[in-house]
């Protein structure tokens, strides 16, 4: 199995040592997601719903780039500044999938190294033409 950086079209590349997607196999890997434009790199401060609901969006944005999308996803990190935020966060994520059908998922609690950020997302997924 061969690592395949994925290019996203109309996105820039980034200046920091890291690739949004990367592919290995017919598994992606998406570096985690947070409240920010991924085209112009501008952060979106808001509330932690908010935030999470940016996340989600680039989470779900990049799937679609890459020829997956949210029903692929196998595996969530999700980390948190703040654990009492765990509840609205909930509220947000489970708007992105199907009741029974949500992927692994384990929560974190830590800082992000960048200001107004109170959540990143970690999505591990496979790509659209392996799924039955």
């Amino acid at each position: 199995m061969k690592k395949e950086i994925v290019n996203i079209k109309d996105m820039p590349k980034s200046n920091l040592p890291f690739n949004h997607v990367v592919k290995a196999g017919n598994t992606l890997y998406l570096t985690s997601q947070l409240s920010c434009n991924l085209i112009t790199r501008e952060i979106l401060k808001g509330s932690i719903k908010d935030q999470t609901r940016n996340a989600m969006e680039n989470i779900k944005y990049l799937l679609e780039k890459a020829n997956s999308s949210m029903e692929n996803i196998l595996d969530v990190t999700i980390y948190m500044r703040n654990l009492n935020d765990f509840h609205a966060v909930n509220d947000v994520y489970r708007e992105y999938f199907a009741f029974g059908e949500e992927p692994a998922r384990v929560v974190v609690k830590a800082e992000s190294p960048l200001e107004n950020i109170d959540i990143e997302i970690k999505a591990t997924a496979l790509i659209n033409d392996v799924i039955a």
